[in-house]
């Protein structure tokens, strides 16, 4: 049970449609939420099929979301040019193409 905010009594905790208690997305330790990078360049479908999956977790996994452009750095561009897109979460690089969502939503604590 759960303190009711007003101040009148326990209320249950809230429940997803299944039943089951929603897990909070794991935090860094100063309570920000996780950073995921998103390696890109511009034209990339594959990319945009990322960024189009990263968002649609959104709902279910708290994170901060950042794209960076490969061709706005020579060293990421050398790194990344034939793996994009890559993603990182909070600086470890979880997958990269063929993109692996498990993989991202196992590092989100998902």
């Amino acid at each position: 049970m759960v303190a009711a905010s007003d101040g009148t009594g326990p209320q249950a905790a809230p429940q997803a449609s299944d039943g089951t208690v929603p897990q909070a997305a794991p935090q860094a330790s100063d309570g920000t939420a996780p950073q995921v990078v998103l390696y890109s360049r511009p034209g990339c479908h594959l990319c945009d099929d990322a960024r189009q999956a990263l968002e649609a977790l959104r709902p279910s996994l708290a994170f901060s979301l950042l794209e960076v452009d490969i061709e706005s750095d020579p060293a990421l561009e050398r790194r990344f040019m034939l793996e994009i897109p890559v993603i990182e979460v909070d600086g470890e690089v979880v997958t990269q193409a063929p993109v692996n969502l498990d993989a991202v939503t196992k590092s989100l604590g998902g």
